[in-house]
């Protein structure tokens, strides 16, 4: 197929290309940016003026839930979500059932999502067997199947002598390993930030130090090992001041944060809506503001959705016995663009942290518009607005964004240079 995209404002933060200009792809690949080849007819054209095209936005997090949770999601109806909000490549986490921990149920989800063909995915396997922290999965095996990192995900390792043989055995092998850094132990029984909205709520509390003691530990291990490491789902401003630490002293260390992190605080619980119980938690004022601050900086340098869908009656029970997770994947776009309203990024620096950073951090061949390359692209109106589920394609209606005006509607994603979504 040959196409054209027209007169958008083309924006690639990994060449700094920021101009209105001409898209022309045949093959999957995109062949020019700017005036066509020689030779070169498309047999398609899209007049994308007034639209902005960037790279498809890599998400780190997305539960796709399959196998295991068809009542919460799908691979075809959680691709389709994330097609729909901006992105072309994403990262499922490990915890399905079985557990992503064999070669069989890796194959598994790469073969669903090419049939589907909503969104490129990449697995994230499971660093030990069952999840359970006390023996490794066949990494190696996982790797050569199609993983592309390894985490834990909350179910951390009780035993640190367990973890630091694993991460040296990744480092062996050049694993880039993914952290979720919170202590079992402080975290245990806690449902929301420690502090006075907990307190007035008489919620039970996860501190602070839940994040800063695991992160402290793990940063140390990543120094001793030598291991790739990514930091996902940073909540705490001093946990944001360790990472920044860390990369000043040459560790080899990326991080992430949900993008409701940037958006939402503690005191959104004060309604006890089950639609904010997330883990780890919401945390204060203050700590968003120092998230905002190291996305900006660059020490955060990837935005995810950290999606989890869930069914109806998993938010309808009383605040302490539902389960935590937003289903966001489908507002990436939007919701970021209010990163921009509001003064925090510009354009270009907000799609970097959206396509390029993630890219980057775990080494994926995605986030950035280069002749010869996958034409993954999104095209978006950043003048429009998005009233959040007017339409909703996830399983998950547990959002507590739907019924607000976002800025920005997603008008087409490219995969390979077909149109995988449409407005």
């Amino acid at each position: 197929m040959k196409l054209s995209i027209l007169g958008a404002r083309v924006i690639d933060p990994a060449s700094g290309l920021d101009q209105v200009t001409n898209i022309h792809i045949e093959a999957c690949k995109i062949i020019a940016l700017g005036a066509a080849p020689a030779g070169f007819v498309a047999v398609d054209t899209l007049d994308a003026k007034g639209l902005v095209a960037a790279p498809g936005l890599v998400d780190l997090n997305v539960a796709l839930r399959e196998p295991g949770y068809s009542r919460k999601g799908s691979i075809v109806s959680e691709t389709r979500a994330a097609a729909a909000g901006g992105v072309t490549s994403l990262c499922c986490p490990p915890k399905t059932k079985p557990v992503l921990d064999t070669s069989a149920v890796a194959e598994l989800i790469l073969d669903r999502a090419r049939e589907a063909g909503n969104t490129k995915v990449f697995p994230i396997g499971a660093l030990s067997k069952g999840l359970d922290g006390e023996q490794l999965a066949e990494l190696v095996a996982l790797r050569d199947a199609g993983c592309v990192a390894f985490g834990n995900g909350l179910d951390s390792f009780r035993n640190t002598r367990t973890l630091c043989r694993a991460l040296e055995y990744a480092a062996t092998f050049d694993l880039t390993v993914i952290f979720n850094s919170q202590d079992h132990d402080l975290a245990e029984g806690g449902l929301a930030h420690e502090g006075p909205t907990a307190s007035f709520l008489g919620l039970p509390g996860i501190p602070e130090t839940a994040e800063t003691v695991a992160l402290a530990r793990d940063l140390l291990l990543v120094e001793q090992s030598g291991v790739r490491a990514h930091f996902s789902q940073l909540t705490s401003a001093r946990g944001v001041a360790l990472i920044a630490q860390a990369q000043a002293r040459g560790l080899p260390v990326t991080a992430d944060v949900a993008l409701y992190q940037l958006i939402l605080t503690d005191e959104a619980l004060i309604d006890f809506s089950s639609l904010y119980h997330v883990q780890p938690p919401l945390r204060t004022r203050a700590d968003r503001d120092g998230l905002r601050e190291a996305v900006k900086s660059g020490v955060i340098s990837a935005i995810s959705s950290h999606h989890q869908p869930h069914e109806r009656d998993a938010k309808l029970a009383p605040f302490g016995a539902t389960e935590p997770g937003i289903s966001s994947v489908e507002l990436l776009l939007p919701l970021a663009m209010t990163l921009v309203e509001d003064g925090l990024l510009d354009l270009p620096t907000l799609l970097a942290r959206l396509s390029t950073g993630p890219a980057e951090a775990l080494r994926l061949p995605a986030g950035k518009l280069a002749v010869g390359g996958p034409a993954d692209i999104v095209l978006f109106d950043p003048a429009a607005s998005t009233v959040a589920g007017e339409t909703w394609l996830s399983k998950g209606e547990n959002c507590p964004f739907i019924g607000h005006s976002l800025p920005g509607v997603v008008r087409y994603t490219l995969v390979d240079g077909r149109i995988s979504h449409q407005a």
